[in-house]
């Protein structure tokens, strides 16, 4: 039956993304949910099949059926729960960001290690073969030497939603300027140097609109602008991500986690291609890649390494914008 799977948490992502994901990947068994709330615990059970319904987390933590756990509550308990369920043996996936901070993402993993378990982080378009295939495509020099990244990512429609909230981890660094930063790091091979940003903020206390520069030891620069207030009256977004080297570039309007046949152009020596990838549902090769490391062993492919360098950029940002 593969991996036998749990839900900690009764969130719209668990129940809009990663438990489809779920169902569609291969070596997954949905085992067991839990949540605070019985109606919606029992809700999950019957819409997906879930075996088990627990009341609770610390239920579900001690049922010994339970290999791996998927973690998808708000970001200021996800170090508490994470902890307490790599203790209790399980694999882990959480929704990220992983961690408020560094520091605690360097705890969460070095807790893993002593538990003999493996930790990830969810970020499920860093599994889409779009994403490959643009950084393979940097990598393979067809835009030369990375000189120059610009990403944004805007959105808008938050209505009584925990991320316009500062004491559970909300704002738009948190939420959609590490899909930027992760993107960033994934493309620039170096380490970064300086940052600098500022940020516009709510009423409450978090980031609404933050613009950051970043500057790598090669000479590359990177700059990212993030927003969870695009205009008035709608539900859009935008998304960009431009790549600039010394020999062309890569441009690309596709939405940050994406399926389907997706486009990018890339132009070389003066000329210009339209590569199309076909992306299946990241978040079902987010588990089938756990499901390979938990079976047969290996590093995920968001491995500690990454996470923890990117919380330190994020930690920087938040820094820089007085988000304290």
């Amino acid at each position: 039956m593969g991996v036998k799977w749990g839900v900690l948490g009764t969130a719209n992502i668990a129940l809009g993304c990663t438990i489809p994901g779920m169902i569609k990947a291969e070596g997954c068994e949905l085992y067991a949910v839990a949540g605070r709330n019985e109606a919606k615990v029992n809700s999950f059970k019957e819409k997906f099949g879930f075996k088990k319904g627990y009341v609770g987390y610390d239920a579900l933590l001690a049922d010994p059926e339970v290999q791996a756990v998927y973690i998808p509550l708000p970001n200021n308990i996800h170090f508490e729960w994470v902890t307490k369920a790599l203790k209790a043996g399980k694999h882990v996936l959480c929704e990220k960001p992983l961690a408020m901070n560094a520091k605690e993402a360097e705890k969460m993993y070095a807790c893993a290690k002593e538990n003999n378990v493996i930790l990830m982080e969810a970020y499920a378009y860093l599994h889409s073969p779009y994403v490959a295939a643009v950084v393979k495509d940097i990598k393979d020099g067809l835009i030369g030497k990375v000189d120059y990244i610009e990403s944004a990512f805007l959105t808008q429609g938050y209505i009584e939603d925990f991320r316009l909230h500062k004491e559970f981890g909300g704002g738009a660094m948190y939420d959609l300027g590490c899909y930027c930063t992760t993107m960033i790091l994934s493309c620039i091979d170096s380490k970064y140097t300086s940052v600098k940003a500022v940020a516009d903020f709510s009423d409450e206390g978090v980031d609404t609109l933050t613009d950051a520069i970043i500057d790598f030891e090669n000479g590359a620069k990177a700059s990212f602008n993030v927003g969870m207030n695009l205009g008035i009256g709608t539900n859009s977004r935008f998304d960009r991500l431009y790549i600039h080297g010394d020999k062309g570039c890569i441009k690309s309007d596709v939405e940050y986690n994406q399926e389907g046949d997706l486009e990018y152009t890339i132009v070389s020596n003066g000329e210009k291609t339209v590569k199309k990838v076909f992306a299946g549902q990241n978040y079902s090769l987010e588990l089938e890649d756990m499901n390979r490391c938990i079976e047969n062993g290996g590093e995920p492919l968001v491995s500690p390494e990454f996470s923890i360098y990117n919380a330190k950029l994020i930690d920087e940002v938040l820094n820089a914008i007085g988000y304290n």
